[in-house]
């Protein structure tokens, strides 16, 4: 639809005083009115359908018979102009003087401030949004159309009598569909296709003879990957107006079935770009700053400008660069990039790919983040890494980008991340020569010449103090092996140092003791370069640097920095900051520190040499590995008030952080978590820091359940258990074994955490370590409830609730009752299961528990939804949802919109279901496994048949038939009995 919809423009009053424009109206729901916000009494309903129907001729004087006829149509009362009269007075006595006036034998009001109704408001931001759509900025327009809408507040006129009001009501209710339909369009145009799935899924089945929606839905379906469900809403719609209205679709709707019955590659793409506003395209400009001193390597630039200028008549340009580390890679790459900025006008990526790192980037992180950068919505990226690469070579297609892929590891970690297409090129760095990379210019990078060398060093010392010691400079260029990392740093320091002359810093330098031969290859040459630097440092900085360089972790915190040196937070950042001005260290973000990766590894080597006594290095990691357990079981206590499991993890011996609030708690866990997840992968060497780390992970179990970083959380509790197994002793083997239970748990694989809680206990009891026996049969009770193996269950919840009694966990009791209210409500104990999450909730809410209070009202609101108090229901699931979200539990958020989904099909709210099933499927995307998303499926199945959508609904079951068989769940039964009826039909 082109434009946004208007309703026909309507006369203003013009002017007011400063009392008048203080009365606000609204017509968009109940007809009601405000001085300065405080409500007026607006009489009985037909006092206010006066009131609406003088409002809406906006300042036009209405007769008396004009009204009497809105009022009451042909069959008027006999004193109905005495009524009229009455309410209108009884109105001028509400309104402010001179507002509703008396004229011609009519009535009018009159000299109302601007917006002062509701339906003005609503006009004006509707034509607002109409000049930003047709000037190209959709992001304004669809804003601007979301604040209109918002205007509304239920029905139209709600509770206004008379054949004037329910003509309004009609017509505004047709505009504001108008409106939604022009939102809606937007968002498909700029890529929300995924989200807009569940409002049009509502919206299809409140309105299910409105073709346009339905065109929208099946769109959005399309490119949401559901082509099946696309199609059969069609075959549903088809059907509707056939038997509704003896009519076909409309030919607009019949054509787009074609188009996805062809999956027209143009139907992929939103019809308009997905712009920034006032611009066409998401243009991304990621190059780093080059640097204002680059020198030399003239030949190099002008090899490389020509290759990408030739980009643009070609599939792809590709040049590799190879060097060893130091040797100025990044800097060239850069340089030549930003040259040709002008030949790739829809934008430039960059990336670090950490190639010479422990752990390289991930090349579906990666396109993850090049998606987002060239517009692409969160929503709409795919999973798989394979998925990914399509859709970013999709993406890229018809434009001219630049790629700068810095330091990568390898070729196959560079291939996902080339364009492939024509007018796009690449750039690529590594440590490596990718002789393996089909198609690439490959180009060895050696180090400066002399004369470069002593250029490049001049520009930074300055040419004065240079121009004196000539010679002594040539000695410092040649002490750094031509390497211009090497130069660049002692030039730095030198620049620095005013009392320093060449002289002294060349003298430094012919130090052999104080830096390795620069002739040796690969790392040791750029190890040469990193000593001049770590040389000069105070014997504080030295040791920041040296033990710093031991963490693992992409960067670090100044708090977790401060623990490993052991030093107040005031010091430490004294420090950091110094190392940062010596660029041995960088600063990631304010508070925030990274080593580049060949730093550390020289910092390390450093470590090893010098750290004395070496003690030193084991102690600052332990300090660190205390700061992040003491730190998680802090935050852990603050969301789970009461909660013992604080009280049996390893007593740390170093503090960690305090919180006073549970938001500065999660935020400070879901910041640390991949530094958190590093550094207990690495504090596997003594039984003592493997406990620790296992018990760090345990604490900081919501890394996993709230699907933050579930996938890093269960390659940890993986990694640990290993560890453990290598150290064969029982309680720490079953620690690690109840952190790994619990991701696979979360993940959906029931059969893998059954088996290793099932150890857990026994290993456990030999350990004499009661609290994970309790979290294993508790969690084996849930997992036989979800594989119906209810008399299991209940027998490991008894055990549960049992264990949790006798070591005083009441949290713990409360959750094993509210899990074994789930096995009464499976097995028909619907009284009993009410009465048992009802204890959990108590419990939980004494103690102030109120995440884990969610947890018990979820299960209630399941016992009441069976039991028929489906009102009560709705009301504990969506105190749930609130707490869920706020504590960002995705998880738990979507299996209780899933929850709410079944309240609304036994309370016959199908359209309802069917809008928070779509919502569970988005919230659950990428956790929690595939066994819940065959469960949303069903549902959102027997929500789609509810709203007479059959063909969708058959399609929603033949994806979770196809989950449950693939998974060997039982489920599958019941599924193949939905799907015989309508395959029979």
């Amino acid at each position: 639809m082109d434009g946004v919809p208007r309703v026909p423009e309507q006369r203003r009053g013009s002017g007011s005083s400063a009392e008048t424009a203080a009365l606000r109206f609204s017509v968009l729901g109940p007809v009601r009115a405000w001085r300065d916000d405080v409500p007026l009494a607006t009489g009985s309903p037909q006092q206010r359908a006066l009131l609406a129907a003088l409002l809406l001729r906006e300042g036009r004087t209405a007769t008396a018979a004009e009204l009497i006829d809105a009022l009451w149509g042909d069959e008027p009362p006999s004193q109905a102009l005495a009524a009229v009269r009455t309410y209108a007075s009884r109105l001028r006595k509400v309104l402010d003087p001179g507002v509703l006036v008396s004229e011609s034998g009519g009535y009018a009001v009159r000299g109302l401030g601007e917006d002062a109704l509701d339906l003005a408001r609503a006009q004006d931001l509707a034509t607002e949004a109409e000049k930003a759509r047709s000037a190209g900025d959709l992001c304004h327009a669809r804003e601007v159309l979301r604040r209109a809408l918002a205007l509304w507040d239920g029905e139209t006129l709600a509770g206004v009598p008379g054949p004037y009001a329910e003509a309004q009501r009609v017509r505004l209710e047709e505009w504001r569909l108008q409106l939604l339909e022009s939102r809606l369009d937007m968002d498909l145009e700029q890529g929300c296709h995924a989200e807009a799935v569940s409002e049009l899924t509502a919206l299809t089945a409140a309105h299910p003879l409105r073709e346009r929606l339905r065109e929208l839905l099946m769109l959005a379906l399309y490119r949401s990957g559901r082509q099946a469900e696309a199609l059969a809403v069609y075959a549903d719609t088809r059907r509707l107006l056939a038997e509704e209205l003896g009519v076909d679709p409309r030919p607009e709707l019949r054509e787009l079935q074609q188009r996805v019955l062809r999956a027209d590659p143009a139907l992929a793409e939103p019809s308009a770009p997905a712009a920034e506003p006032s611009t066409t395209r998401v243009r991304p400009a990621q190059l780093p700053a080059s640097v204002p001193d680059f020198t030399g390597r003239a030949s190099f630039v002008r090899e490389l400008g020509e290759i990408l200028a030739s980009a643009e008549g070609r599939v792809m340009a590709v040049s590799a660069l190879a060097g060893i580390g130091g040797v100025g890679k990044t800097t060239l790459a850069v340089h030549v990039a930003h040259q040709a900025r002008s030949a790739f006008p829809d934008g430039q990526l960059y990336v670090d790919l950490q190639g010479a790192g422990a752990r390289a980037a991930e090349p579906e992180t990666v396109l993850g983040s090049f998606l987002r950068a060239l517009g692409t919505a969160d929503s709409a990226i795919p999973d798989t890494l394979e998925e990914r690469a399509a859709l970013y070579r999709s993406v890229l297609d018809g434009r001219r980008v630049l790629v700068l892929l810095d330091n990568a590891r390898d070729a196959a970690q560079v291939r996902p991340l080339l364009p492939g297409t024509e007018g796009c090129a690449a750039l690529v760095t590594s440590r490596v020569r990718m002789v393996d990379l089909a198609g690439a210019h490959l180009v060895d990078l050696d180090v400066m010449s002399p004369e470069e060398a002593l250029a490049l060093f001049t520009k930074i010392v300055g040419e004065e103090r240079v121009a004196s010691e000539r010679e002594a400079a040539l000695d410092v260029v040649a002490a750094c092996g031509f390497l211009p990392l090497a130069i660049r740093i002692a030039a730095s320091r030198l620049a620095a140092r005013r009392t320093w002359t060449v002289s002294v810093l060349a003298a430094k330098l012919a130090d052999e003791r104080r830096r390795l031969d620069e002739l040796q290859a690969g790392d040791l040459a750029v190890k040469a370069t990193f000593e001049l630097g770590y040389g000069q440092l105070e014997p504080a900085q030295a040791r920041a640097f040296r033990l710093l360089g031991l963490a693992d972790g992409p960067d670090i915190s100044l708090a977790a920095a401060a623990a490993v040196l052991d030093l107040p937070p005031e010091d430490t950042e004294d420090l950091l900051e110094s190392l940062v001005d010596t660029s041995l260290l960088e600063s990631a973000a304010p508070g925030r520190y990274r080593f580049h990766d060949l730093v550390r590894l020289y910092a390390r080597a450093c470590a090893e040499r010098d750290e004395w006594p070496p003690s030193e290095r084991e102690a600052a990691m332990s300090r660190l590995l205390d700061f992040y357990l003491a730190t998680a079981a802090g935050v852990y206590a603050i969301e789970r008030p009461g909660d013992r499991l604080v009280d049996h993890l390893a007593v740390p011996e170093h503090p960690g952080l305090g919180f006073t609030d549970r938001d500065s708690a999660r935020d400070w866990l879901y910041t640390e978590a991949n530094c958190l997840l590093a550094h207990a992968r690495q504090s596997v060497s003594s039984q003592d820091t493997l406990r620790k780390a296992i018990d760090l992970l345990w604490a900081a179990l919501d890394i996993s359940e709230s699907g933050a970083n579930p996938r890093e959380y269960e390659a940890t509790a993986g990694a640990l258990l290993e560890a453990a197994q290598r150290f064969g002793v029982p309680q720490v083997e079953a620690r690690a074994l109840m952190t790994l239970a619990h991701a696979h748990l979360d993940g959906g694989r029931f059969d893998m955490a059954d088996r290793e809680a099932e150890q857990v206990i026994r290993l456990a009891h030999e350990a004499v370590d009661i609290l994970p026996v309790c979290w294993a049969h508790n969690a084996r009770g849930v997992i036989a409830l979800y594989q119906s193996r209810n008399a299991d269950g209940e027998a490991h919840l008894s055990q549960a609730i049992e264990h949790f009694r006798a070591l005083g966990d009441r949290p713990g009791e409360a959750s094993a009752l509210c899990n074994l209210s789930r096995i009464h409500l499976a097995t028909g104990r619907t009284q009993s299961a009410v009465a048992l999450a009802q204890e959990g909730i108590a419990i939980y809410d004494a103690m102030g528990n109120s995440m884990r209070g969610a947890n018990g009202r979820y299960a209630l609101g399941m016992a009441l939804t069976q039991s028929g108090g489906l009102d009560e229901a709705a009301e504990r699931l969506m105190e749930a949802l609130g707490v869920f979200r706020e504590s960002r539990q995705r998880l738990w958020e979507g299996m209780t919109l899933f929850r709410l989904a079944e309240v609304d099909i036994a309370a016959r709210r199908f359209g309802q279901a069917a809008s928070n099933a779509e919502m569970a499927l988005t919230v659950l995307r990428g956790i929690g496994g595939e066994w819940r998303r065959g469960n949303v499926l069903t549902v959102l199945g027997h929500a789609l048949t509810g709203i007479g959508q059959i063909g969708r609904a058959q399609v929603c079951w033949q994806d979770a038939l196809e989950i449950y068989e693939e998974l060997g769940s039982p489920e599958a039964s019941t599924v193949r009995e939905l799907l015989n009826p309508v395959t029979a039909a």
